[in-house]
């Protein structure tokens, strides 16, 4: 069992490093000396209002864009890196600064975000979250269990989805949409879609242990190149739906180079799921 403390007023009060220089230092000290980086003031990670948008108030989100030294992992979450290469140890690394930047938010320190059965972060009992990394960016995306019972979320690419893999990740519906599109739109809305459904799997699996392919969810959205919302609808019987009302609704962003796709479940949907079961 991994076991947190809640942020204490003597470490809430605790002077903080007033240089970078001095910031690196307590870092290295920290890792050599204790299994916990104690201080948040050496995290680089930054909070994300931006991202945050994507979902309903009471959801936070960071981000990250460089690499990250995965000497700055706690040992609980560096185990897991195994053979990594050094690109997926430091996108790794980020996603998990990211989360603990917020977790800190919500009182909560020391907390090693350890992984799943299936590749998902674990949360302390009354947070849900999600992480996504891809080149260049990394972020994270965490709420109170009181608000959420799950969130998901999903960043990748522009583009990066080409059209040789569209019928391994889009139904034939969405192959028709996509070439409904100009052109030059069509590979940032494949991306998009597997966006979208990457998130969609990420909510909905800590609720139901379900795997699901690409195929089985479908996207619909009005297309608008900056951003704005979705919804996504199984296309077959999916354990999901005795927890959700379907579809799903999400919203979703172009910001740079990258497509980033959120959606959430609130614990009051699946409170009024539970009852109508009844």
């Amino acid at each position: 069992m991994v076991h947190y403390r809640l942020c204490s007023d003597a470490a809430a009060s605790a002077p903080q490093p007033r240089s970078l220089a001095h910031r690196c230092i307590l870092s290295a000290r920290s890792v050599a000396s204790s299994p916990y980086i104690a201080s948040i003031d050496t995290n680089p990670a930054r909070f994300s209002p931006t991202l945050a948008s994507l979902f309903p108030p009471g959801a936070l989100a960071a981000e990250m864009r460089e690499p990250t030294d995965p000497a700055l992992l706690w040992p609980a979450e560096a185990k897991y890196l195994g053979k990594a290469v050094a690109k997926r140890a430091q996108e790794f690394a980020a996603g998990r600064l990211c989360a603990r930047k917020l977790l800190a938010e919500f009182g909560i320190r020391e907390f090693p975000v350890e992984v799943g059965d299936a590749r998902q972060p674990l949360w302390p009992d009354a947070l849900v979250g999600s992480i996504t990394h891809t080149a260049g960016f990394c972020a994270a995306v965490v709420g109170e269990k009181a608000r959420f019972a799950a969130i998901g979320v999903d960043s990748e690419v522009a583009g990066s989805v080409k059209p040789e893999l569209w019928p391994s990740i889009c139904t034939p519906e969405e192959i028709l949409w996509l070439h409904s599109l100009p052109e030059a739109s069509r590979m940032g809305a494949a991306t998009l879609i597997f966006s979208a459904k990457e998130a969609f799997y990420k909510c909905q699996y800590p609720l139901t242990r379900e795997r699901l392919t690409f195929h089985d969810a479908q996207v619909e959205l009005a297309w608008v190149a900056s951003g704005g919302s979705f919804t996504i609808k199984p296309t077959k019987c999916i354990a999901f739906a005795g927890h959700a009302a379907l579809p799903l609704h999400g919203r979703y962003l172009f910001h740079e180079q990258f497509v980033t796709a959120g959606l959430s479940l609130s614990a009051a949907a699946v409170s009024d799921s539970d009852i109508l079961r009844q």
